[in-house]
């Protein structure tokens, strides 16, 4: 298989995209409290931190999510709400629908494309119409299997990371389609790759590839991901999955290091060789 993004459609998912209606999933989970991200703006930022984190139970999460106006709310009439499913334990489980939602995982099933053993973890989410998730990648190939609800994908390939003003795994940058070019000039180069998705549709995001998405209407979906590199690449204490292979995190760590050593060398000097630097690394990767 190819690891470039892919949409997936007319791909057999089992009854979800029927059965799932808002009323049909309040009446499965009840009201099972879920922890959820609430803000005022259609842009989650989670570098700054613009929502709040509060709980709910699953029945009123979808109410809400559902409607555009709300008689009861936490900030606004207006606000809107996102919620990505947890583990058991949300320090040290990864979420696994099977587990945390099992009524609704008899409705949906995903290709077989990686082996069981592979599996990593299955991702139950909703949101709001016109919600924005931050730009990010991860580090495991999913396939996000849009359930209901339209929702528009931007994906940006793995070598322009230069031009993202990343922030761990997360852009800077918050509005893709109307960035402030002030402040980040280098993202001009950089380049989208759109595409909407339709209840039932699958998009396959490979590993790297830097995403966001907006839901069009009230959304339902599941991010299905698996570990492709050998597992003791990954850190077993990352119940998220987001946390950078083993070899890259050790090797961001020496960089920082060195950064912080070339600090104590006078300003020409620290230009010179931190040019020296970044020329050897240019040249691993030609």
């Amino acid at each position: 298989m190819k690891r470039v993004p892919a949409v997936l459609k007319n791909v057999n998912i089992g009854k979800c995209t029927e059965r799932w209606t808002a009323e049909y999933l309040a009446e499965q989970v009840g009201n099972q409290p879920v922890k959820i991200h609430v803000s005022t703006s259609t842009k989650l930022d989670f570098v700054n931190k613009n929502f709040l984190y509060r709980t709910l139970p699953f029945g009123e999460l979808i109410a809400r999510a559902a409607e555009e106006k709300h008689s009861n709310y936490f900030l606004d009439e207006k606000e809107f709400y996102y919620m990505r499913s947890l583990g058991d334990d949300p320090r040290k489980d990864v979420a696994d629908i099977r587990r945390q939602f099992p009524g609704l995982a008899k409705d949906i099933t995903y290709s077989d494309i990686f082996p069981e053993k592979q599996f990593f973890s299955s991702v139950f989410r909703i949101a709001s119409k016109g919600l924005c998730l931050w730009t990010h990648y991860d580090v495991m190939d999913n396939l996000l299997i849009q359930v209901k609800g339209k929702k528009n994908a931007v994906l940006f390939h793995p070598n322009d990371v230069s031009y993202m003003y990343m922030n761990g795994d997360k852009s800077e940058v918050l509005d893709v389609e109307n960035p402030d070019l002030e402040k980040y000039p280098e993202f001009i180069k950089a380049t989208k790759y759109t595409c909407t998705l339709d209840s039932g549709d699958i998009l396959f995001i490979p590993a790297l590839w830097l995403h966001n998405m907006t839901s069009l209407e009230f959304g339902v979906a599941v991010n299905v991901f698996w570990r492709h590199l050998e597992e003791n690449m990954y850190d077993k204490k990352d119940p998220y999955g987001n946390k950078d292979p083993h070899p890259a995190a050790t090797a961001l760590t020496f960089l920082e290091k060195a950064l912080k050593t070339l600090k104590q060398l006078p300003d020409d000097y620290r230009t010179f060789y931190s040019k020296r630097m970044i020329s050897r690394i240019q040249d691993t990767i030609s």
